[in-house]
């Protein structure tokens, strides 16, 4: 039986429309998944419907998230925030943590689960975090740009080994780690790349984008693939 698997949506404000990169559903389904685009919305009742119903959670990139939930005011550098995305991916993530369904985050998704449980961001890496390391890069993204360090000890670890190379497309970061959570990957410059959630059946979150390299790259493939089975188990 593929698990269900829900995934948040793109909004793009300007077009008032939602919208979806290929790779995020390709890449479930070739995991072994069934993959949903879930509605954007702040309906209590639909998003506890949601929760119910798939087996697992995907976040995805998209616009930055709100300084406020993180206790700052948004610096000049800070780009468009979606609060109806941040409300919903508030009230969607903290059921799955109660219900112990699995959660993977990419790009975005990384960031919003540090802020989400008491961790701070980087608001522009340019800025506040500069550096030779190439993390906003340009298209094509189906290639590498850096390589990430592993942790040992880590279930990152065990799917990828010591260093693997990513591709790298974002201009906000992981600061001060929320509590509970693990970073698992580190860029050339120290910047988390990766954090993991001991307490979850299955919480890891990525700043890359495997959705671009797993057709190509058998570890990030895996990674895809390990997310799709702990949705598949009970």
């Amino acid at each position: 039986m593929r698990p269900l698997i829900g995934v948040i949506p793109l909004v793009d404000t300007r077009r008032d429309s939602l919208w979806m990169i290929p790779g995020y559903m390709d890449g479930i389904i070739a995991a072994g998944g069934v993959p949903v685009m879930l509605p954007l919305t702040e309906d209590a009742g639909i998003i506890e419907r949601i929760s119910e119903s798939i087996s697992g959670l995907l976040l995805t990139g998209g616009q930055d998230v709100d300084p406020r939930m993180y206790g700052q005011k948004a610096a000049a550098e800070c780009g468009e925030i979606c609060e109806k995305r941040d409300v919903m991916e508030s009230e969607l993530l903290g059921r799955m943590l109660e219900l112990d369904k699995p959660v993977f985050g990419i790009c975005r998704g990384i960031q919003f689960i540090n802020a989400y449980l008491g961790g701070t961001l980087y608001q522009d890496l340019g800025t506040q975090f500069p550096s030779e390391v190439e993390h906003h890069m340009l298209p094509p993204y189906e290639r590498f740009v850096h390589d990430v360090t592993i942790q040992k000890g880590t279930q990152l670890y065990e799917i990828f080994g010591a260093v693997t190379g990513v591709n790298s497309y974002h201009h906000q970061g992981v600061d001060r780690l929320a509590t509970g959570l693990t970073a698992s990957a580190y860029a050339p410059d120290g910047l988390v790349e990766a954090v993991e959630r001991h307490a979850s059946r299955f919480l890891i979150a990525v700043q890359w984008h495997p959705e671009w390299l797993y057709h190509f790259d058998e570890k990030q493939m895996k990674l895809l693939r390990e997310f799709t089975a702990a949705c598949s188990s009970r």
